[in-house]
């Protein structure tokens, strides 16, 4: 048995998704939400860091575009969206897919689509990852002789 998804990666999963993928799940768990929008959706720029090999020194690769929104359902709930990108209104479907998540209503079927969407999110990864190894090239130096 596993264990149910949490909130962020509920959140993760939503905000990787594909913008049809989202909006499909959002038309099939609950298309018209009463909802108002608390703010945004508005779109800046965040610093991106990194580490040197992944665990040394931080430092700064560059800026990214992110959209964010926060929307709260009519019975309270308020739901937070940052996607990667200009895409408003991805960041409000994620906002309110959020919010969902927490009403007992739709909570299950939000964590079931955000599994799904995970699962098919790594599925086009892997396929990516088997197409850019076929075309891998090793290249090697071989030793001069020298006598």
């Amino acid at each position: 048995m596993t264990a149910p998804p949490t909130r962020q990666s509920i959140l993760r999963s939503l905000a990787l998704a594909e913008p049809a993928e989202l909006a499909a799940v959002l038309q099939r768990v609950a298309p018209e939400a009463p909802h108002t929008v608390v703010r945004g959706p508005e779109t800046g720029l965040v610093m991106v860091r990194g580490r040197i090999g992944g665990g040394g020194a931080p430092f700064n690769a560059g800026e990214a575009t992110v959209s964010r929104c926060v929307v709260r359902l009519a019975s309270g709930e308020v739901g937070f969206g940052h996607v990667m990108g200009r895409d408003g209104t991805r960041a409000r479907q994620v906002a309110l897919l959020d919010a969902l998540a927490q009403t007992p209503a739709h909570a299950t079927a939000v964590a079931k689509a955000a599994v799904t969407l995970e699962r098919d999110r790594l599925a086009r990864e892997a396929g990516r990852a088997r197409e850019v190894a076929a075309t891998r090239v090793d290249f090697f130096t071989m030793v001069r002789g020298e006598d």
